[in-house]
């Protein structure tokens, strides 16, 4: 891939990351957007569009270290299928933590775990769509470490927000997150010229 590529990844990242989430913003916080007037608007956009754009640079850089570790871990387990187990262990591994200790870190009195649940599953769901088209576009192999990434990858960027719990701020940084990180996934065979025929 050569540099005009990489700059391309990177501005159309940047753009798609920082779209979405200052979308998201805004739709969170509509009226406290366009309370006070236009000059209120204008600078809230700005800043959800700064705040997402670090977001999805956040993004660009767990892709590129994901592409590392991948190389890795098929150079350390000598088989893709051995390497493909061991993805969907973490992945099993992910999940259950988002779920449990999540539920056990910030559960009221009477909250059940299910109210944990919803969030993961979409994640989920989510990455197993993207990871088919990745799948689709490219080969059968590519299925696993595409939902690897998407599920494994954008909860490892994701944490920050996860800690502090704030609903809007859990999908103010997810947005950029998400999106990012399944733009680069679904557009890197078509730079590097890696498409089944």
């Amino acid at each position: 891939m050569n540099s005009r590529k990489v700059v391309y990844l990177f501005f159309t990242s940047l753009i798609i990351g920082s779209l979405s989430g200052a979308i998201v913003g805004l739709v969170l916080d509509w009226s406290m957007y366009t309370a006070e007037g236009i000059m209120n608007f204008i600078f809230g956009l700005i800043w959800l569009l700064g705040i997402s754009a670090a977001f999805s640079l956040i993004s660009q850089m767990g892709f590129f270290a994901y592409l590392t570790i991948h190389r890795l871990g098929l150079g350390l387990f000598k088989a893709a299928k051995l390497w493909n187990k061991v993805q969907v262990v973490i992945i099993a591994f992910v999940i259950f933590d988002l779920i449990y200790l999540r539920y056990l870190s910030f559960a009221h009195e009477g909250e059940t775990v299910l109210n944990y649940i919803w969030m993961p599953f979409f994640l989920l769901i989510y990455g197993i769509i993207i990871a088919y088209f990745k799948a689709k576009d490219t080969n059968q192999s590519a299925f696993i470490p595409a939902l690897f990434f998407i599920v494994v990858v954008t909860t490892i960027e994701w944490v920050p927000a996860l800690t502090v719990n704030d609903p809007k701020w859990l999908w103010i940084y997810f947005a950029p997150l998400l999106t990012a990180n399944t733009w680069q996934l679904l557009i890197l065979h078509r730079l590097t010229g890696n498409q089944s025929k």
